[in-house]
């Protein structure tokens, strides 16, 4: 079975063709700048050979159309025709309540997604017109919607609940929601293939740290309780995002700079973060770099994010009453091994023992534990789009 995923932004399409269940991944790529001056898409083969195409992209659904295109083209193609396509995979940011697993595309689905708009501004129209586009250019083929708040639809009611007042919660969903469900879900179930244990039977803490960063309890294979919460800026420190911060001190800062909600949102996920600790970047790699070369505020802007990741680890090995694997993944989780180590660094209470000559492995599935370690602490590449494609497959199947 032939499936395309997609993960639409506002201006951008990433997509990958992946043949289940072979898992064999026969082209992915990127088409970038939409509606923009400079748009392309780049595009790589499963020999990995790689295509720039400049075009003109005025829109979704043109630049699916290109995709399209190349994918029967002689030159870069990897299907003789369209018809072989027996899937559409898509990645949705936010399903709101009404989803607690991945479900065919039907207009009730579509409804639903139009009426969570609310909840992800940003991120449910985009996705929205992902599937739009679908349905004009492959009418007759099925289409399954993923959704990374799913996953951590089994955070128990104490869990995901704030101290508002409950009828806020019943007006207007006021609540922790959580997301990258599909990057935990996948290296959780992952890590326990690597080490052949039950799923159903371990306590899992999962590190996703990239550019956004997550963490998450899972209980005996179900999310217990993530650090992101209705929106993706609760939590941990994130490139541009504040994470967790005292509401007071946002009414407090509005005040004082005068700044309206929009300008306050503004400040607190696009401004605040590893950028405006460090007034460097928001990438951690050009923030190391400062920081070696003895700049105060790249330092500390390290500490905190590891002080804070750490603290988290801490919270969830008592809220799961103890822990049997942490797992790291996202860009930054998977290849920065300076920030691994600076989050591990005080844990060795819990009993874990680093395995040194596997702690500056980068982008590769590695135990970084000894062999007595009582704690194992794992590398796992996230593959959000081969998850997508394990879901789609198993709907399209049944």
């Amino acid at each position: 079975m032939k499936i395309i995923i997609l993960n639409c932004g506002s201006s951008s399409i990433k997509y990958q063709l992946i043949n289940m269940p072979e898992e064999q991944v026969l082209a992915k790529g990127l088409v970038e700048k939409i509606a923009l001056d400079g748009s392309r898409i780049n595009h790589e083969n499963e020999a990995g050979q790689k295509t720039v195409f400049e075009n003109e992209i005025s829109d979704h659904q043109t630049g699916m159309q290109t995709v399209l295109d190349i994918l029967v083209s002689k030159e870069n193609g990897s299907l003789q025709s369209l018809s072989e396509i027996d899937a559409v995979g898509h990645r949705v940011v936010h399903g709101g309540e009404d989803f607690s697993g991945s479900v065919p595309i039907t207009d009730a689905v579509i409804a639903a997604l139009e009426k969570n708009v609310e909840l992800a501004p940003l991120h449910n129209p985009p996705n929205l017109e992902g599937i739009y586009t679908m349905q004009r250019l492959l009418p007759d083929v099925p289409q399954v919607g993923v959704f990374d708040t799913a996953f951590h639809q089994s955070m128990p009611e104490h869990v995901y609940l704030y101290a508002v007042p409950y009828v806020l919660y019943e007006k207007y969903k006021v609540r922790r929601f959580g997301f990258h469900g599909t990057s935990h879900k996948y290296v959780s179930a992952r890590a326990c293939d690597i080490l052949g244990v039950d799923i159903n039977q371990q306590k899992i803490i999962t590190c996703h740290l990239g550019n956004g960063a997550s963490v998450a309890a899972i209980k005996n294979g179900k999310s217990f309780d993530t650090s992101m919460g209705m929106t993706p800026a609760e939590g941990l420190i994130m490139g541009t995002r504040t994470g967790d911060i005292d509401p007071g001190a946002l009414l407090y800062m509005a005040e004082k700079e005068e700044t309206s909600i929009k300008e306050t949102s503004n400040l607190l996920n696009k401004k605040s973060g590893m950028l405006g600790i460090s007034g460097i970047s928001s990438d951690m790699r050009d923030i190391e770099i400062a920081a070696d070369d003895g700049n105060h505020r790249a330092q500390l802007a390290l500490e905190m994010y590891a002080y804070r990741a750490k603290k988290y680890i801490g919270a969830y090995a008592a809220a799961l009453g103890g822990v049997d694997l942490i797992v790291f993944t996202g860009g930054i989780g998977e290849n920065d091994p300076e920030t691994r180590k600076r989050i591990l660094k005080g844990l060795e209470f819990m009993g874990i023992k680093i395995k040194h000559e596997n702690a500056a492995s980068r982008g590769q599935e590695i135990l970084l534990t000894a062999i007595d370690s009582k704690v194992c602490v794992l590398v796992v590449p996230t593959k959000e789009e081969l998850m997508i494609a394990k879901d789609t497959y198993q709907i399209i199947s049944e």
